[in-house]
Parts: C-alpha cells; structure tokens; sequence
C-alpha cells in the first residue's frame, strides 16, 4: 500500500513538472516570435548604414578619420562586452558563452570586462579579471536606451586609451535549433580599402561634407551594433529556453507514463493478492 501511495505522489509531482516546463515553454515561444522578427528586420539597417558609412570613408584622407577608426598605441589591454541571460534554463547556450570566455582569455590575459547579464557575471569574476561595470540583461525585448549606458562606457576606455580595441561576444541567432557564440571586433572599425568598396552611385552626393557626416554616423553605428547585438542574444536565449522546455516536458510526460506503468502492475498485483486471500479464507472456511 504504501509503495502505491508513493507512485501516485511520483506521478502527481510529475504531472506537475510537465505542465510547469510546458507552460514556460509556450512562454518562451510567444517571445521569440517577437525577438525573431526584430532582430532579422534590424540586419538590413546595420548593412545599409555599414556600406554608407564604407564609401563615406573611402572619399576621405587618412587624416580626416575619427579616432574610433585608430587603434592607441602603447596600450595592451582588451575590453570584452558580453551579453548573456539573467535567468537560466536555456539548454547549454550559458556555458557555450563560458567556453568562449576561457578560451578568449587564456589567448588575451589583458583583457577587462562588461558583463550584460546576471549569470555570467561570476563566471566573469572568477577569471580574477577587472569587470568594469555589470547590467542586467533583462526579460524582455531589449529597448534601444539601454545601449547608452554601455557606449558611454565605451567612450572613456577607448577614446580615453585605456584600452585598444574593444570586442563583443554574443549568442547570434541563427535558427530556432542553432546560436552560434561569436566574438566581434566594435573598435577599432576598419573598413574595406578605397580599391575594394562599391560606391553607392557614380552621382553620389553628400550633405554635409563627408567629414562632418563620419562622426555621427559613426556614433550611431555603434549604437546600432549594439542594439542589434542585443536582439540576437535575446532571439537565442528564447530559441535556446524554448527547446530546453520542450524536451523537458518530453522527458516529464515519459517518466509519468513509466512510473504509472509501474503503478498499473503495483496495483494489480495488490487486487491479485486480495482475490487469493479471499479465495483461500472461503476454501478454508469450506474444509
């Protein structure tokens, strides 16, 4: 008796787990919808404004570039954004994100950090590594304000040569079933040679001049590579919580129906044992 007791409590608990996974993945799939459909929409934009800003540059002398495009001498260190999800139950897409870390910084020891997101962040500190500042990634679509902040701090490292270039590492979307983990180059920003870009228009005409649109293009290239990036972790942190749910759910309603198996034959064998019992008290009585 109470080994069936205990199977009904097993089956009940796993009942209740299936129905919660479920639940957090019907969840996750309404927000990928969302965060799918941005981040594809808003990669257009960042090519378009990339190519702009390339034949920009390539009607420009070497001395008229802004110093987001010259790498300080005389400074080793590296500064390393990294986005990554406050919460988890995303699959392996958080320690894909670690792997990528350690392997960086066992190649780049001088390197500093910006950590978006609360999960990585004591992975981060325990490199013994100078985490320069720490945000929260947060639960929902990413709002463009929240890259300010983080182009702010940018502007002291870099325009202040603390440091000589400044990388992201992300989760790019690729798919629902695939995030690769890529680490990009934001500063310096080099551009293809003069040779090489494709103008525009033969009768491209800017205005202002070129050198008054390169510093504020410039700066809103950043930002948009940030916000851009910031949605791609975003869609992958959905896709990545969404089959992680699935297939716990899966494994939840596979283990009720074996431990309800189990409960079947428990059960049976007890109504089996009370029918033999019952026979062999009436055959006595009869004798």
């Amino acid at each position: 008796m109470a080994n069936i007791l205990s199977l009904k409590r097993r089956i009940t608990a796993a009942q209740n787990v299936s129905k919660t996974t479920k639940a957090m993945q019907m969840i996750a799939a309404s927000k990928l919808k969302r965060g799918q459909d941005l981040a594809l929409k808003s990669r257009p934009y960042a090519d378009k404004l990339a190519q702009l800003l390339q034949n920009i540059v390539s009607k420009l002398e070497e001395k008229f570039y802004h110093n987001y495009m010259k790498t300080p001498k005389q400074v080793k260190s590296n500064l390393v954004i990294i986005f990554a999800p406050d919460k988890g139950l995303c699959g392996g897409l958080i320690g894909n994100i670690i792997d990528e870390i350690f392997n960086f910084d066992s190649k780049n020891p001088n390197t500093i950090y910006i950590t978006v997101g609360k999960k990585i962040e004591k992975y981060v500190s325990s490199l013994n590594k100078e985490i320069v500042a720490s945000f929260k990634f947060g639960t929902t679509l990413p709002s463009f304000d929240k890259v300010y902040p983080l182009i702010t701090i940018i502007n002291s490292f870099f325009l202040g040569k603390k440091v000589k270039s400044v990388k992201i590492l992300y989760s790019k979307f690729l798919n629902v079933f695939s995030q690769q983990q890529e680490i990009v180059d934001l500063l310096p920003i080099e551009f293809p040679s003069k040779e090489t870009v494709k103008p525009m228009s033969k009768t491209t005409i800017f205005e202002p001049s070129p050198q008054i649109l390169l510093s504020p293009l410039l700066e809103h290239y950043l930002e948009t590579v940030m916000f851009h990036t910031s949605l791609e972790s975003y869609a992958s942190e959905q896709a990545a919580r969404m089959l992680s749910m699935q297939n716990a759910t899966n494994n939840a309603i596979e283990i009720t129906n074996e431990i309800r198996l189990e409960y079947n034959k428990a059960r049976q064998e007890r109504i089996t044992n009370e029918i033999l019992d019952i026979s062999s008290a009436t055959f006595t009585t009869i004798i």
